[in-house]
């Protein structure tokens, strides 16, 4: 390659997380490709501009990656590191995710100021979240506690707990590791006692879809385990089309050539669900997803899913 071919401009949000996960990936790109240029682009989404509202409330999905993915188009950057649970299913034509690093730590960890474990806060408590999909779990453990909206960077919610406005909070063990925060975990969460989000721990490197260049650079990042147990989740979450406002948790795993993925559908409040299972050879996680979302659909997914959405048009149930 020329000189002139050997930088890379790498789109990140300015949060301390998204800066932490795309200086790990630039840190890994220039430990395989000595004498690469990166050079770091901060751009603002609209889920930074947007800190006072719930996210179901302001979209959901897209809302951090909207302008990512514009400069993309545009040329202003080369690649864009993402959560890949931020990512929506459907990429804007011209774009590909070109590499998923192993995932980190999936989990959901609970946080608390005075190291009160979750299964011993007094009832009634106010719990900090701003995500459905952990409000409807913890309610089907505890239906007595309530929440409060939790946005903000990971150590501003931190910061939100040990100042009092909550008995604690629940945070992606990934982001805290990532941002080396897990000193505060009070204890995580196992994926059998809360199911994570789709993608949860992994990071999505996303480009144009015809940058053999980029991809090239990537490869040595790409782990093949972590992408068919993401593409897996993400094929369940698309074909549920559960939207924003509908509690989702789906999470599969990779064991030698088997892959294992569970799923929930959840009303918010935690007093219905529907799960399902799935195991595969690895190849076959397409037919895994479908076989999910068949079995999700038969007890009931669907009825759950649209009562998310319009709030008191399901009949009968």
């Amino acid at each position: 390659m020329s000189t002139t071919q050997d930088k890379l401009v790498v789109g990140t949000r300015g949060s301390l997380l998204a800066r932490t996960q795309t200086q790990w990936v630039i840190d890994r790109l220039l430990a395989a490709h000595p004498g690469l240029e990166v050079e770091t682009r901060v751009i603002t989404t609209q889920g930074d501009r947007q800190q006072d509202r719930p996210l179901p409330e302001i979209g959901g999905k897209g809302l951090f990656t909207e302008e990512l993915e514009a400069a993309l188009l545009d040329g202003s950057i080369d690649l864009a590191v993402h959560s890949t649970k931020d990512l929506p299913t459907e990429l804007k034509n011209g774009l590909a995710i070109l590499a998923y690093p192993t995932r980190e730590d999936p989990r959901d960890a609970w946080i608390s100021a005075d190291g009160t474990r979750f299964e011993d806060i007094p009832p009634g408590s106010v719990v900090g979240t701003t995500s459905l999909r952990r409000q409807a779990q913890l309610l089907m453990r505890r239906p007595d506690i309530t929440f409060v909206g939790l946005r903000g960077n990971i150590d501003t919610r931190i910061r939100k707990v040990q100042r009092g406005d909550c008995v604690g909070a629940v945070l992606a063990m990934s982001g805290l590791k990532r941002a080396a925060l897990e000193s505060h975990v009070t204890h995580p969460f196992e994926p059998a006692d809360m199911l994570p989000a789709p993608g949860q721990g992994a990071l999505a490197v996303e480009g144009r879809a015809n940058d053999s260049r980029l991809a090239a650079y990537l490869a040595p990042l790409h782990d093949h385990a972590t992408a068919a147990a993401v593409n897996c989740e993400r094929r369940v979450l698309s074909s549920l089309d559960a939207g924003c406002r509908a509690p989702v948790a789906v999470y599969a795993t990779v064991a030698g050539e088997l892959l294992t993925c569970h799923a929930l559908v959840a009303s918010p409040d935690g007093k219905r669900h529907v799960k399902a299972q799935s195991e595969k050879p690895v190849a076959q996680f397409e037919e895994a997803a479908m076989e999910i979302v068949a079995a999700l659909e038969a007890a009931g997914a669907d009825e759950i899913i649209a009562e998310c959405r319009n709030p008191g048009s399901a009949s009968g149930s």
